[in-house]
């Protein structure tokens, strides 16, 4: 469901095996019904199967924006969607399609997928699945979903702490793709300039004590630089969105962590400036 970069990369990976219905709108939807292309990592041209309204499924993942989640939700309740993941940025993705769903369960990609054009993806980075229930619990669920991504060869982990890694990712994310997206470059050159090293570690510094404030503690700097480092010749997905003049997820991700410090009593300036900034950006993108 969100048959965007991430979508299109997963649901590629799992037409190996089984029998994929890729939700799309649009021009990415008439792109798709002609096939999907892969550049990067895998060459390949697929013919897929492309809707434009869900399914009935044994699993359903989501991969829409945030701010479309609540409308996705919806749609999906009015189907037999199986089990829900969410594999989206940010934070609160999952408790919205709980409102609406039975069987949601939460995770974290770290695969990199760039759009390069309608039906088209760069596979930029192999990383890592995480899946696993909010409350902590390993379910059936969990183990299900992560032995079917194992079997068309995605690297895919049950986890017992997905609220902590969507936190972790939410802190990362946070610091890459507002600078990004502003700057127009690629992640790899946050590492390149002292400035926005120390602009990211404010950045960063902040979401860290959010997440002491929340029982977290974490030290983020490094896992910060490998991220960067693994991901250099990608483009953020904050950055594709405001290349396409597109909202992006800012409210999720920045917006979430400043949301959150206020209701600990902290402050979070660099945060709510970065969020600020693209939230001006995309309104001048939306005049244009």
């Amino acid at each position: 469901m969100g048959a965007g970069a991430l979508g299109c990369l997963y649901g590629y990976m799992l037409q190996k095996e089984f029998n994929v219905i890729f939700v799309a709108r649009g021009k990415q939807l008439k792109a798709l019904k002609r096939g999907l292309k892969v550049t990067g990592i895998v060459e390949d041209f697929v013919r897929v199967n492309a809707v434009e309204k869900p399914m009935n499924a044994d699993l359903t993942f989501v991969t829409v924006k945030s701010y479309d989640t609540e409308n996705v939700a919806k749609e999906l309740s009015k189907v037999d969607c199986g089990i829900v993941v969410s594999l989206q940025n940010g934070i609160g993705n999952e408790e919205i399609l709980m409102k609406y769903l039975d069987r949601v369960l939460g995770g974290v990609a770290t695969y990199a997928s760039n759009l390069v054009d309608y039906g088209w993806i760069e596979f930029a980075g192999v990383g890592e699945t995480f899946i696993g229930e909010l409350n902590g619990v390993m379910s059936r669920d969990v183990i299900r979903v992560v032995d079917l991504l194992r079997s068309v060869g995605i690297k895919a982990y049950a986890v017992e702490d997905i609220v902590r890694r969507k936190w972790i990712k939410t802190v990362i994310n946070s610091v890459i793709n507002p600078i990004t997206a502003i700057l127009k470059i690629r992640n790899g050159e946050i590492l390149k300039y002292k400035e926005l090293w120390e602009l990211a570690l404010r950045v960063l510094n902040e979401g860290e004590r959010v997440l002491r404030g929340i029982g977290l503690y974490e030290d983020l700097e490094g896992i910060l630089k490998n991220v960067i480092y693994k991901t250099e010749r990608n483009k953020s997905s904050m950055l594709q969105d405001v290349e396409r003049g597109k909202r992006t997820e800012i409210d999720f991700i920045n917006g979430a962590i400043v949301r959150k410090a206020e209701e600990l009593g902290l402050e979070a300036p660099y945060n709510r400036a970065l969020m600020l900034l693209i939230k001006s950006l995309e309104r001048i993108i939306s005049l244009k």
